[in-house]
């Protein structure tokens, strides 16, 4: 239960003066919908105006304070056409202040002719005229209120002016309440950080770097502890040690030797299921790398040992793909392996349902479909979640139930995480990296082309598919919505494409029907169709060693991260495998050193480290996804300076107050409720 002093933070911004219905839509879309919301919510940059007496003290671009006297107004030809206010400074010199739209209703009030007003704004030249556009402030002369010269700006949606947005910053600040300090005095004094009031106030107020740091820590101190107090729920829990005697592993036929990586793995997997304690650990992969053999062993040691595993995977796609590589990979060990999908019905569903039940089937492959209710297992002791990012905690809470008792959870992600947002996202989890490959994998000739020689790229293609080889052509986007000419299309791709290779081509994206989906790929994967033209549903999961050749349509517009994901489609076979970026005419300098890096390594942890810093923490992925960092308020820098100290620090309370019931664990509860990570307090007893 939330503290009662942080009430007044956790009221609605409606209990503010001014604010109604109308205001309350611009700042839902702010994500200011309480006050807590407007305190966190700052200034992009601060305005200093500079008092001037006339207008040839001032340079055109410059914020200016300056006392004008109205000359005149002028209205438009048309409703649309500019409304003019004509006003004379001291020395003569005319200025025109210009309003559009509904404003031109308020200067006929604020701007009467013949009065005086003090005016603030920018100083804008059009044509011969100087001008200031939409003035921020236009006052009586004998208003104090002016004195401000430095002023913020804050992120505004329509329907809120600057001065609207400051009165609600102003008035939530006055009601901060007067928090107990959670930093440990040391790290305060060190780095001289103001108390956590004092810091809202003055980043309201200046670009206070040392203040936001402090801000930040927070932030990344509430996420640290409420991760350290989900995993030390987690040890607490009594699970189900699961010893394996080694018997059906030493079965399996693996026509390869397992990478020092892989065993290093399975030994870490392997001592974590020996522990009554349930397993929670991370599997980093980077692509080709061997996850799948890893989630095999861990599977195997759960059926030595008497239990049931399940692996689900986010997409059906993906589960089929999984499905055949564990059921030929365990063929040898005669375990036996089911697939359990949402399209899976009748007498087929229900014979996978009692195989479950019964415990005849020890490992099921499926998608959410398989923690549905009506799914019973004998005795569920392993639960591998592929493409864990994709999945909701409430999503892995629902299979851990499944179990009689916690089961162990392996999460594997086949995009490498760099380290600063694993420690983030996943500090909960012990970490499994799978850093080499295996052997005989060639690296993958990566080429940088035009646009303007797609010709040339296509009968390239022709030529590999004529030697009897499989290739896939990827687009950013399924259709052209709006006709641009400039965007790469799959729909339009697969139409021209289709029309030069007949029915060698097969098209694949997530908006088509599931089955039609399905039968273009076991078309691609069977050999039957030799170009696959597809968007990035194919960017995990998706084996066919068969396909040497890969173009990636208006690479710029991806992350480095999807690129290296999307290149390891091919490179899976013996053959040369060569992967052909197309690029579009203008490239950002962001965009060419994304491809450039592309060409120069292979190595998707420091591709990962790189796609960071080039497209900041909210973007990892290539597109801005919820998941990639928890923080509203610590930026990529802030994280990689503060978050080992925040870290270390909460493992530090956790070490002497597990219960956070001393004095600085009780102020540490309120961190916790205040940046909303209370799911950790409630695994406290009396949370």
């Amino acid at each position: 239960m939330r503290p009662e002093i942080l009430n007044p933070l956790f009221a609605e911004v409606d209990t503010l003066d001014g604010v109604g219905p109308k205001l309350r839509k611009p700042l839902e879309k702010l994500h200011c919908t309480r006050l807590r919301d407007l305190v966190y919510h700052w200034p992009d940059r601060f305005v200093t105006r500079r008092p001037v007496d006339n207008l040839d003290e001032a340079g055109e671009g410059e914020q200016i304070i300056i006392a004008l006297t109205v000359t005149e107004h002028r209205a438009g030809a048309s409703r649309r056409a500019p409304y003019r206010v004509l006003a004379t400074d001291s020395a003569g010199n005319v200025l025109a202040l210009t309003f559009f739209g509904r404003a031109s209703y308020t200067a006929k009030k604020q701007l009467p002719v013949g009065e005086k007003r003090r005016v603030a704004g920018k100083l804008e030249r059009y044509g011969d005229m100087l001008q200031m556009v939409h003035p921020d402030h236009v006052m009586a002369m004998d208003d104090a209120g002016l004195g401000q010269m430095r002023e913020p700006i804050y992120p505004l949606a329509e329907g809120l002016t600057q001065p609207r947005m400051a009165s609600l910053a102003a008035q939530a600040l006055g009601k901060l309440p007067d928090l107990p300090e959670w930093i440990e005095p040391g790290m305060l004094a060190r780095e001289k950080w103001p108390t956590w009031g004092d810091a809202l106030h003055s980043v309201h107020a200046r670009d206070d770097q040392t203040a936001k740091d402090r801000l930040a820590y927070d932030e990344l101190l509430a996420n640290a502890l409420a991760l350290q107090l989900v995993r030390a729920d987690s040890r607490r829990k009594r699970g189900r040690a699961l010893a394996g005697d080694g018997s059906l592993r030493g079965k399996l036929q693996l026509p390869y030797s397992l990478t020092g990586a892989q065993e290093r793995s399975i030994r870490e997997i392997e001592g974590d299921l020996a522990q009554d304690a349930p397993m929670l650990r991370l599997l980093q992969g980077d692509v080709g790398a061997g996850k799948t053999v890893v989630a095999l062993h861990a599977m195997l040691i759960a059926v030595e040992a008497g239990a049931q595993a399940a692996l689900l995977a986010p997409t059906e796609i993906l589960a089929r793909q999984h499905f055949e590589t564990l059921r030929e990979m365990a063929r040898p060990t005669g375990v036996e392996v089911a697939l359990l999908t949402g399209r899976d019905k009748g007498r087929a569903r229900e014979s996978i349902l009692m195989g479950l039940m019964d415990g005849s089937i020890q490992i099921v492959v499926g998608t959410h479909a398989i923690f549905q209710e009506a799914v019973q297992y004998r005795d569920l002791g392993l639960v591998v979640v592929d493409e864990q990012h994709r999945f909701g905690v409430s999503q892995r809470l629902q299979m851990s139930a499944k179990g009689k008792r916690p089961p162990h959870t392996l999460s594997m992600t086949a995009t490498p995480i760099p380290r600063t947002l694993t420690l983030a996202n996943y500090g909960e989890m012990e970490v499994s990296r799978l850093d080499e490959l295996p052997p005989g994998r060639q690296a993958i000739d990566t080429r940088v082309v035009g646009m303007d020689r797609l010709p040339e790229v296509v009968e390239a293609v022709g030529r590999h598919l004529a030697s009897g080889q499989q290739a896939y052509w990827v687009c950013p986007m399924v259709r052209d919505e709006d006709g641009s000419e400039d965007k790469a299309a799959a729909e339009q791709r697969y139409a021209a494409l289709k029309a030069r290779f007949d029915d060698d081509v097969v098209l694949v994206h997530g908006q088509l029907d599931p089955a039609l989906k399905d039968a273009g790929m076991a078309r691609f994967a069977s050999g039957e169709a030799k170009l696959l033209v597809a968007t990035t549903v194919i960017e995990v999961g998706v084996d066919v060693p068969a396909s040497t050749l890969i173009v990636i349509e208006r690479a710029e517009s991806f992350g480095l991260a999807q690129l290296h994901q999307l290149r390891g489609r091919v490179g899976r076979g013996s053959g040369k495998s060569v992967c052909l970026l197309l690029r579009g005419e203008q490239l950002s300098e962001t965009g060419r050193r994304r491809l450039a890096l592309m060409r120069e390594t292979q190595d998707g942890f420091r591709i990962a480290e790189e796609d960071l810093e080039l497209r900041g923490g909210g973007e990892l992925l290539g597109t801005r996804q919820s998941g990639d960092t928890p923080f509203r308020i610590a930026t990529l820098d802030q994280m990689q300076r503060l978050l080992d100290p925040a870290t270390d620090d909460a493992k530090l309370l956790m070490d002497r107050d597990a219960g956070l019931e001393g004095e600085r664990g009780e102020a540490a509860r309120i961190l916790l409720y205040l940046h909303e990570r209370d799911a950790g307090v409630r695994t406290l007893r009396g949370g």
